[in-house]
């Protein structure tokens, strides 16, 4: 039996390559492709899907992870795998954290998206040990504290120190620590060039809701 594979992908060139794996393989059969992660609790409600291959930002700024959240709720048979190509620190908690079955990477990442769909189809969680390391001025990602990162993703949102020090729950002097430290990490000299540089590589990524 071939297991009946949901992609939500919105960029053509990796949907186009998981139909192909997919079409390669005797042991899986491509149901159907979205761009709206919105739209895959309504398809498998349908009864038909087995795996859900599930990017993180798709289109209208849908977030997979809601949708993989709202899928393993409803519908726990049904395997969830994330695909992404984002370094964001919080996804793979996030990710265990609402019963996604297995997190793959699309660059760089050793077991190929047929192996781990395979695994996970046996009842395996695949997970990478810790996100892909990017670096970012003088440091890479992986020098950073979650606490730092905490701040940075809030940093995103041109907030006040003082409204993320409520947001996070911290005095607005640790706030100021935190940004002080990343700034003597990454070498960079203002809080804008930070924030872009961050933002660009993936590093933090706000959730929009």
């Amino acid at each position: 039996m071939a297991y009946k594979v949901l992609i939500v992908e919105d960029q053509d060139i990796p949907r186009e390559l998981f139909e192909i794996y997919i079409r390669s393989s005797d042991r899986f059969t491509h149901l159907l492709s979205v761009s709206n992660a919105k739209a895959a609790p309504a398809v498998c409600k349908g009864g038909e899907v087995d795996l859900v291959l599930m990017d993180v930002m798709t289109e209208l700024d849908s977030s997979g992870l809601d949708a993989a959240e709202e899928i393993k709720r409803d519908f726990p048979d049904i395997k969830v795998i994330i695909v992404t190509s984002m370094p964001e620190y919080s996804w793979l908690s996030r990710a265990r954290q609402i019963g996604v079955d297995s997190f793959w990477y699309k660059d760089g990442q050793k077991d190929s998206i047929l192996d781990v769909m395979e695994r996970t189809m046996a009842g395996e969680h695949i997970y990478p040990d810790e996100t892909p390391l990017i670096r970012i001025g003088n440091a890479t990602n992986h020098e950073f504290t979650d606490r730092e990162l905490d701040v940075l993703k809030e940093l995103t949102t041109g907030d006040t120190n003082a409204e993320i020090a409520e947001r996070l729950f911290i005095s607005v002097a640790t706030v100021k620590s935190h940004i002080q430290h990343l700034m003597e990490k990454t070498g960079f000299k203002t809080r804008t060039e930070l924030v872009s540089e961050a933002r660009g590589l993936g590093i933090v990524i706000k959730d929009k809701h």
